[in-house]
């Protein structure tokens, strides 16, 4: 069994996250994000918010602007679908295919600290660089 690690002033905690989704409708998926990027930008034309949400990218980052997340809506509560089986259902076109996250305590130092000069793979665990 680990031991208990105590708190200490100075400490970083690391949460690494991993959420995976798989595109099921391309043009769901892009009229969702287009819709998204319009809530939050309602003083623009159909062609500005098409222009500025234009691949997959932007459209991803649309949505998780708007909603905080790639899969805005709950999950389907009761058991998870089998491996490779996707929702087709959902209005944005996209199945979430998995949520994983890591809490990570040995980083020598947080993200702030670095400026804007980060390291080469802020995602690369301590032990790993």
């Amino acid at each position: 069994m680990d031991e208990p690690t105590i708190p200490v002033a100075g400490m970083t905690i690391s949460l690494r996250t991993r959420r995976d989704v798989v595109v099921v409708d391309p043009d769901r998926f892009l009229s969702a994000a287009r819709a998204a990027y319009r809530e939050l930008h309602p003083d623009l034309t159909d062609a500005e918010v098409a222009e500025a949400v234009a691949d997959v990218t932007d459209a991803a980052f649309a949505l998780i602007d708007r909603h905080g997340d790639l899969v805005p809506t709950p999950d389907r509560a009761g058991d998870p679908p089998l491996p490779g089986t996707r929702l087709t259902d959902r209005p944005d076109g996209l199945s979430p295919a998995g949520r994983l996250s890591e809490l990570v305590l040995t980083d020598p130092r947080p993200l702030q600290d670095y400026g804007c000069f980060l390291p080469a793979d802020p995602f690369a665990r301590p032990d790993d660089r």
